[in-house]
């Protein structure tokens, strides 16, 4: 069983005194759960796990009595601590309220219980935590598979991981091409919709959602105006409601719209996105061509592996190292402009598509960035991109 290097700093903060709620978070089948049962065999001192999937949203009573439990099984210990570990967290109505009221009771009264709060939504949980427990939390992000996790724990090489993406549970079915791409839009996508998205937030029109998620994923790592995906819907919607329904599903670790660069701190979304999934299993299982039949496909196969070097970008992104957006004017074009208190890098992808692109060096005048960086052809080979830390550029 692969232990991912989170569980470093899980288990250092839970073996610290209590101070904050540990708020564990990111898209489904990431390995979440198995990572936070790795905690409980490392902590020297009971847990608690418990998930709100299955109970009603409107039970508001269900935390309360859930803590009581864990309150009652401390006072049973010998240990000097506990620790409770709630899923799914933002399944109950009023969540955050309740969390706050229990944690503030526990510091009032002394009892020395430890929480852990995870979700697969990142809406609804930051939603909670701005609203009721300010200063009271640490967050920890849990980004997709890297391509070195997949490697050491499958045996994957580059280009596997280029089309298969970084989902581990789907990595036993990838000798049967329809069976994975069955699995990733049925069982991954679908239940990531359902569950983070129409469950909890308010959507008109789900059919419209979902067809701008096939659309905006096969074109992964392209830039295109809204009103021509507007045009390829079947069902129409205004562009605000579609614009809305993409950031819903950015919220979900599904498929992102990249905006444009401008050097300014005040920037407007741009009229043209740039698609870009979170995992590259969601680019591909939505194509008709198999995997051996991509490869021979030079556009394809460049598109497929910027998409993953985006994909790479947006699992720092998502972890609130940086921030990330594309530039174009004219003709020229800078794949990925990577940003951090107000230092920028520029960043072109060249495998497989036309390098003819002069776009750095328009770049470059316009808004002098502290790096430029070729991945690909002339630059950072692929695979030491993937392998590395995308944060650790803006120290070159």
């Amino acid at each position: 069983m692969i232990v991912r290097s989170y569980i470093q700093e899980l288990v250092k903060r839970m073996n610290e005194e209590r101070n904050f709620i540990q708020i564990l978070y990111g898209p489904r089948q990431v390995g979440k759960t198995t990572m936070i049962l790795q905690l409980c065999e490392q902590l020297s001192y009971e847990t608690m796990y418990v998930t709100a999937d299955d109970v009603p949203a409107a039970d508001r009573t269900w935390i309360k009595a859930t803590w009581d439990e864990a309150r009652r099984r401390l006072a049973a210990s010998s240990d000097e601590c506990f620790l409770l570990i709630i899923d799914e967290v933002q399944k109950v109505d009023n969540w955050s309220e309740t969390v706050k009221k229990e944690w503030d009771e526990d510091g009032r009264t002394n009892i020395n219980l430890k929480i852990v709060l995870m979700g697969s939504s990142s809406l609804q949980i930051q939603q909670g935590l701005t609203e009721s427990l300010a200063g009271r939390f640490e967050s920890l992000y849990i980004p997709h598979w890297t391509y070195p996790e997949m490697h050491d724990a499958f045996g994957w090489n580059l280009e596997q991981y280029i089309w298969y993406g970084g989902y581990p549970g789907s990595a036993k079915l990838i000798k049967d091409e329809y069976r994975w791409k069955n699995y990733i839009k049925s069982s991954l996508v679908e239940t990531s919709i359902s569950k983070d998205i129409l469950m909890l937030t308010k959507v008109e029109k789900p059919a419209l959602l979902r067809r701008l998620f096939e659309i905006g994923s096969v074109y992964s790592a392209q830039i295109v105006a809204m009103n021509k995906v507007q045009g390829d819907l079947q069902e129409k919607g205004n562009l605000t409601t579609l614009s809305n329904y993409l950031k819903l599903l950015e919220n979900a670790g599904l498929l992102a719209g990249l905006e444009k660069y401008t050097g300014r701190n005040i920037r407007q979304r741009a009229a043209k996105p740039k698609f870009q999934v979170f995992n590259n299993a969601l680019f591909s299982s939505q194509l008709s061509q198999t995997f051996a039949k991509a490869k021979t496909d030079r556009s394809l196969w460049g598109r497929l592996v910027e998409s993953a070097v985006g994909q790479h970008l947006m699992n720092s992104v998502a972890a609130k190292k940086f921030n990330l957006y594309y530039w174009n004017e004219s003709n020229c074009e800078v794949d990925f402009v990577i940003e951090k208190d107000g230092v920028s890098i520029a960043i072109e992808v060249k495998s497989g598509k036309d390098s003819r692109n002069n776009g750095m060096s328009v770049f470059n005048e316009t808004f002098h960035p502290k790096r430029l960086f070729i991945v690909g052809t002339d630059g950072i080979p692929p695979e030491e991109f993937l392998s590395s830390d995308p944060e650790k550029l803006f120290d070159v």
